[in-house]
């Protein structure tokens, strides 16, 4: 599921700041790791387990990230083989550097995910591994899950398979850098070949009924008029790196099916409520969806560089609710395996350094391939995993919702009774006066209520802001 990422530049005045340290402190976030899991990371820095780790430092990896990234879960190396293609994706070796049952263990099982504030994250394993060693990092060699994928001519997987190396990245590239590099027709093969990639599997995911969505980024810029809120859409060159991901969960997944033992991400059809009210937020924000057309036509013909497409998007996430992880052991396949948006089976295993349950899937798969039984501690660690990420991901939602609050209730601060342009894009049933608006500008979404008439659902509005102050009161609108 896409997160709606949001960061602050600038030097952001104290009000701001000091909310999202006040929430980080109620939502009781852990802070600086304990004494014990430092100094076991300290440890493993200097013997890592690399029993089983083949030499593949010949292969020129590269990494795609934001600039000022440096946890590097994925490096990867694309060419041809054949009438096809050949992707080799480096996974991060988490279990080379975490002793199952160790202080580190436990440590990410408290944490689970890597939580992302507007002003800084809250990583799931210490910086000296997840930003440092265990980071797939240029030109240093690095314990990796190293997937072999090879695609044929329409960029369907026609093998898979995958086993720990050790690895060097010779790149660290930036989105926007391999955007311009790809268009001017500079990029040489390897790296030019994301996009062939990238525009085949979009044809796949086409075919077999798959969405992606492309949310785009917000971002509170200080200026010297105040505060301004900006999005960046994502490039085409997110959407094919997403590909390579959302390829090799679904390879994985089908090492599980196949050796009868995993952990799938799984995530039900929407309910016709949820697509019915979908429906109206489309209306209200003058986005023409026809009754005959599927809502992935819809959402691929959007323009997320649009206020009103970018504030649909993310209304589209609302469709993604209910996302889960699905144990199953023995043989015995679970009866619901498709995740809705992937229109597949999928898991998550790309991103270990960020997310627990990552390093468990590829422990499973590794063995799958060597024709193994997986690990007992993973074994042992299944049946609560699911519960577990569960929790993980119901905080890290939580704190996305409130730093949101927290952000644009500092971006209109200044600015109560101030009157905006605005649609009226949800009412309630029971409370017809009550419901959700979309500025015009600045991009906000926010509750309107006050008035004593029913709100006009789907229409233009004028209305008044009625409180806005960061960590205290969320942006609240009224009629004008």
């Amino acid at each position: 599921m896409p997160r709606r990422p949001m960061h602050v530049t600038g030097a952001a005045d104290a009000p701001l700041r000091a909310a999202l340290r006040e929430l980080r402190t109620r939502l009781e976030v852990p802070a600086d790791f304990p004494p014990e899991v430092l100094a076991e990371a300290e440890a493993a820095l200097a013997s890592p387990d690399l029993r089983g780790h083949r030499d593949a430092t010949d292969i020129p990896f590269f990494t795609i990230d934001p600039p000022t990234s440096r946890d590097l879960d994925q490096a990867m190396f694309l060419e041809r083989s054949g009438n096809g293609f050949r992707v080799s994706y480096a996974i991060a070796d988490v279990a080379a550097w975490v002793e199952p049952g160790g202080a580190l263990d436990r440590a990410a099982h408290a944490r689970v995910t890597t939580l992302y504030f507007p002003d800084e994250k809250v990583p799931l394993h210490p910086a000296t591994l997840s930003e440092g060693a265990a980071s797939l990092l240029p030109d240093q060699d690095c314990p990796a899950l190293l997937w072999t994928i090879d695609l044929d001519a329409e960029g369907r997987s026609t093998s898979t398979r995958v086993e720990r190396a050790l690895v060097r990245s010779r790149a660290k590239l930036d989105y926007d850098g391999v955007q311009k590099a790809i268009d001017a027709g500079t990029a040489e093969e390897p790296l030019s070949l994301l996009k062939d990639i990238g525009l085949l599997r979009d044809q796949q995911e086409i075919a077999r009924g798959g969405i992606s969505l492309n949310v785009p980024e917000q971002e509170i810029v200080e200026r010297a008029d105040g505060y301004h809120l900006e999005y960046r859409a994502p490039l085409p060159a997110d959407g094919w790196n997403a590909h390579i991901s959302l390829l090799t969960g679904a390879a994985a997944a089908d090492l599980m099916i196949e050796c009868g033992t995993g952990v799938l991400r799984t995530l039900p059809a929407a309910p016709q409520g949820a697509v019915g009210r979908l429906r109206r937020a489309a209306e209200a924000l003058g986005i023409d969806w026809p009754r005959h057309v599927p809502y992935a036509d819809v959402v691929r013909g959007l323009d997320p560089r649009n206020g009103n497409h970018a504030a649909f998007l993310q209304e589209c996430t609302s469709l993604l609710r209910g996302a889960g992880y699905t144990v199953f052991t023995g043989g015995e396949l679970p009866e619901s395996r498709i995740h809705a948006a992937v229109a597949d089976e999928y898991t998550h295993c790309t991103a270990p350094l960020r997310r627990l349950v990552d390093r468990y899937a590829s422990e499973i798969c590794v063995a799958a391939v060597a024709g193994q039984e997986p690990p007992e501690w993973v074994l042992a660690a299944l049946e609560a995993l699911p519960q577990e990420m569960a929790d993980g991901t119901r905080r890290a939602n939580s704190i996305e919702r409130e730093c949101v609050d927290i952000v644009e209730a500092a971006l209109l601060k200044d600015r109560v009774g101030e009157v905006f342009d605005a649609y009226v894009i949800d009412v309630k049933d029971r409370q017809p006066a009550v419901g959700t608006v979309h500025l015009e500008d600045p991009a906000v979404v926010a509750r309107i209520e006050g008035g004593e008439r029913e709100l006009p659902l789907g229409e233009r509005l004028r209305v008044r802001l009625t409180q806005a102050d960061p960590g205290k009161a969320k942006v609240q609108f009224a009629p004008a």
